[in-house]
């Protein structure tokens, strides 16, 4: 699906998302993504926090995109997290992606965690 033609100045913005991929900035890249700081980088997924946790007072908000729908991070994620100091929301993959280019298109110091949809319709 794509979402923004909007030019975004400063960041990498989501370009478009499907099955086991997003388009950042133009670039193709498959499985999980985080994104921040002007870049886009592989992620392991919920169980590696070290990339999570090094953006710690470096951005205002983490959008957390959980693949097709909203579901709680496993392991206690989310309060470690928050306990480290980092504004922490969780979303499905789309919302988080939308979100992501809105906030970053404000100037936020944002940054989001994607896991890839499936293209299956949930039940």
């Amino acid at each position: 699906m794509r979402l923004t033609e909007v030019p975004i100045a400063d960041g990498v913005p989501v370009d478009s998302y499907g099955p086991g991929y997003f388009r950042l900035g133009g670039t193709l890249h498959e499985g999980a993504v985080l994104v921040a700081e002007g870049r886009a980088l592989a992620w392991a997924g919920p169980a590696d926090d070290t990339p999570l946790l090094a953006l710690v007072g470096r951005i205002d908000v983490l959008l957390v995109g959980t693949g097709d729908t909203l579901t709680p991070l496993p392991g206690g994620l989310q309060a470690r997290l928050e306990e480290a100091g980092l504004g922490v929301e969780i979303m499905s993959s789309p919302s988080a992606a939308r979100g992501y280019n809105v906030l970053l298109s404000e100037g936020r110091r944002v940054a989001a965690a994607l896991l890839p949809v499936t293209g299956v319709p949930p039940r």
